[in-house]
């Protein structure tokens, strides 16, 4: 079995912050999971690039929106990699590859149908010369009369409307009442899709708050999607029109097919073999806010377009910063690339999936519970195990692990099966809790067992014997916690002598011989973290 598994593509306006590392963090440990179960699993992902925020932000740059998203994406991917994150593909929606797709799926739409043009009106910026999207206007809530409000919903009254409904409404570009204009705009039908997404939601989500909220948008019934922007707008060109453009949401999520077309011309694969095999499964992991587009809008749209549909979506919350909803203005924002100043990456991604699991909770970062949960964890727990015990196996016995040494690691079998499966769920909290169990009970095996005295009193082979057998229980730990701490498990691979793992050595002997233990990782101080919040 294969997986194509994609995290939801960020958007090329601004460099990523701890809340994407959440996203990618969890995909990411999923993809390792499936290739330690004997699965072939691969990560694909990809700046989302176009719309009107693309288009504005460059004007103000002075460069044009292609080097603005280029030079993003590269950022983008380089953030990735220093959190660890083992890439099959990044790519950018600002493609060929995207392109082609875009078009082709458009063109089976049309041919069957399901794509039809109505003249609608909208709020037009005369100075600027250009139509306005809901997020470049403003006005007074036409429902509870909260001012400041955009033209899609009230952040007060929580109730959504027509941007041409907002009560003195002002541009966001000009600071002008915007006039009222005509254009013709096109429409994916997806009403004619509610029948088919009733029955296959269930099958793509299987989270039941998903569920549950998709059965209240199918009931209360399916609009259909415009697809399209006028010009001037950064994005592709609607076939047969000079200034009308696809809508970012029609050619973001093609772009995860796009990525994956990329890496099949550098690999040399067939795409469309590889898409279209019984044996290939797509995985999308996604934030609940734009559930929508996944689990109705995209499932409908491939659907129609006669294309493989999603094996799955898995949904996740949002994180908050010490309780609060992460603003720069509040102080309490953390970018992706400035928290790596202070700590290893493997650490976030430790701490983040400690609190992750099945549900679309939110889940909060706070500094304080980092660095407890890191020093006792990491250092105090797992780390602890081979820098207390290995010197002994390596002075007394060439670094030799004494032969038939099995014992305690087989004490822990039913809970390794938990651990895995509690990763295949995404229940990393349960994974991990159990990991931690274990590693308590390895250290307390060799507390209660003094090495250190055995060695004192010249038992050499009982003092082996108890570090042996500790060490090949800590094995399993290292392969166990490879999804979540990848960098940290390579380089205990090397002090084990051990490559290329797979969830199998969890339960055999595994190692033979280990090399002189060098410096792992270490304490992290609260005081050198208190600069980790951007202001």
């Amino acid at each position: 079995m294969k997986y194509l598994v994609t995290s939801a593509l960020p958007y090329a306006n601004a460099p990523l912050h701890l809340g994407h590392a959440l996203e990618i963090i969890q995909t990411d440990a999923w993809v390792r999971h499936k290739n330690l179960n004997g699965s072939e699993a691969l990560y694909f992902c990809a700046s989302d690039t176009h719309g009107t925020p693309i288009m504005l932000q460059a004007e103000e740059l002075g460069v044009k929106p292609e080097n603005l998203v280029a030079e993003m994406r590269d950022l983008h991917e380089a953030t990735f990699k220093k959190f660890n994150v083992n890439l099959a593909n990044f790519y950018t929606t600002h493609s060929e590859e995207s392109k082609d797709l875009t078009q082709e799926i458009y063109s089976k739409l049309l041919d069957h149908k399901y794509i039809f043009t109505e003249q609608i009106s909208q709020l037009f910026d005369d100075e600027k010369q250009m139509f306005l999207s809901d997020r470049f206007v403003k006005g007074t809530c036409p429902h509870c009369g909260a001012k400041d409000q955009y033209g899609d919903g009230c952040e007060v009254c929580g109730k959504t409307y027509n941007a041409l409904e907002l009560i003195s409404p002002v541009s966001e570009l000009s600071q002008k009442k915007p006039s009222k204009k005509e254009s013709k705009h096109y429409f994916f039908d997806l009403e004619k899709f509610t029948s088919f997404l009733s029955t296959k939601v269930q099958k793509i989500s299987k989270q039941q708050p998903m569920i549950n909220k998709m059965s209240e948008w199918l009931d209360s019934g399916l609009s259909s999607w415009d697809i399209s922007r006028d010009g001037p707008y950064f994005g592709f060109k609607i076939p047969g029109e000079d200034a009308k453009f696809f809508y970012v949401w029609l050619d973001a999520p093609i772009g995860y097919l796009a990525s994956i077309k990329h890496w099949c011309e550098l690999n040399g694969k067939d795409f469309n073999n590889l898409i279209k095999s019984d044996s290939t499964k797509l995985v999308h992991f996604i934030g609940k806010d734009i559930a929508y587009f996944h689990l109705l809008f995209w499932p409908a749209v491939l659907e129609a377009a006669g294309m493989k549909l999603p094996e799955e979506v898995f949904t996740h919350g949002f994180m908050t910063m010490e309780g609060k909803k992460m603003s720069k203005s509040r102080g309490n924002f953390i970018s992706a690339e400035k928290a790596l100043e202070y700590a290893p990456a493997d650490f976030y991604r430790y701490y983040i999936s400690s609190k992750l699991n099945e549900s679309v909770s939110d889940i909060d970062f706070s500094l304080e519970d980092f660095v407890e949960k890191v020093n006792s964890d990491l250092v105090g727990k797992f780390i602890n195990i081979p820098s207390r015990i290995q010197n002994f196996i390596y002075k007394h016995n060439q670094g030799k692990i004494n032969p038939n040494t099995n014992s305690l690691n087989q004490r822990f079998t039913s809970d390794y099966q938990t651990i895995i499966n509690a990763t295949e769920t995404r229940n990393y909290a349960l994974a991990i809790r159990h990991i931690m169990k274990i590693a308590d009970e390895i250290n307390l095996y060799v507390s209660e067992n003094k090495p250190w005295d055995l060695e004192k009193t010249g038992d050499l082979q009982g003092c082996l014997e108890i570090c042996s057998e500790a060490l090949v229980a800590f094995k399993s730990l290292v392969v166990l916690m490879e999804p979540y701490i990848p960098e940290i498990s390579q380089q205990i691979y090397k002090l084990l002598n051990l490559s290329d793992c797979t969830y199998s050595i969890v339960y055999e002997q595994g190692i033979s011989e280990i090399n002189k233990y060098e410096h792992i990782i270490k304490r992290l101080d609260i005081d050198e973290l208190k600069g980790v919040y951007d202001g």
